[in-house]
This record gives C-alpha cells, structure tokens and sequence, in this order.
C-alpha cells in the first residue's frame, strides 16, 4: 500500500465518511441509523471547531479513490482521542491500518499530548488486535445495547 497517500481530511470528505461508517457497520454489525447519526455530529463538531494544531483527520487515498480515515481531536490537556478509525474491506490487511494508527499517535506526541485514548466495540477484532499490538492497553470492557445491537463497548489508552 505504498502508492497509498494519506492527505488531511476536508469537509468535502465528510458525506463519504458518513455514508461508509453507516453502509459498512450496517452490513457488518447490524448496527442502526443512530450510529451514522453520530459520525455526523462527530464531523459537525470538527469541522466547526478544531484546532488544527491539536486536532487532525486524515484520509487515506488511493489514485483519487478514499480508503480510510483516522482523526485525533482533543480530549483534555494532556490527553487525545482515536476518532472515526476506518479501511474500506478492500483496503484491509495489508498494512494500511498500522500505518494510518502511527500517523494519528505521531501527530499526538508531536502535538503534547501525553496520551491517547479510545473508544470501540470488541467486535472490531482486526482492530483491537492492531491496538494490543502497538501498545494500547484495554482499560475497561462492558456489555451496553447501542445502535440497535447488544456489543461490549471497550476502552483503550496508550501512554505516548
């Protein structure tokens, strides 16, 4: 994936982000509208009021086609949070996801936060398996009923 290049997220991305989220964790999880209702209010509230200094999203991009996303926004002082992490199943297991993940916490540590945090479903196996594996650390998992579904939500951090 080394033709792919990640560029910054614009406001022009956020439909596709929007409309991807939905369709595939739809297709995936069986998740309802509520959870594209939420990537959109996550994008809202970026677009309207990031500091591009302490908060970044990045697309990733293949010959002009979107295969991926990761943002960093600010979660306190010290601390950032892992937003809208996606690959499009196509764009899967070969290294883009790694690569997109050290992108984000690079931007973090360089940005003075002194950790990360994150929120995400066990479901999401590939990816809470590329988080153990970078060094985050599953602080706290419970059984909730969101989007339609019954998950077990998961917490992760990572100190940078």
């Amino acid at each position: 994936m080394s033709d792919v290049t990640l560029r910054p997220f614009r406001p022009d991305d956020a439909p596709w982000l929007v409309e991807c989220h939905g369709t595939l964790y739809a297709r995936d999880e069986g998740f309802d509208d509520t959870f594209g209702q939420l990537v959109v209010q996550i994008l809202d509230d970026f677009i309207a009021d990031h500091d591009p200094t302490l908060e970044r999203g990045w697309i990733a991009e293949q010959d002009g086609h979107r295969l991926g996303s990761i943002f960093c926004v600010k979660a306190g002082e010290s601390t950032a949070k892992l937003r809208l992490f996606l690959l499009l199943p196509e764009a899967r297991g070969r290294g883009l996801g790694k690569r997109l993940l050290h992108t984000c916490m690079g931007f973090a540590r360089d940005a003075g936060y002194r950790d990360m945090r994150l929120w995400t479903h066990e479901s999401h196996r590939a990816a809470c398996a590329l988080y153990a594996a970078t060094g985050w650390q599953l602080v706290d998992s419970k059984p909730v009923h969101s989007f339609g579904v019954d998950l077990v939500e998961q917490s992760w951090k990572i100190q940078l």
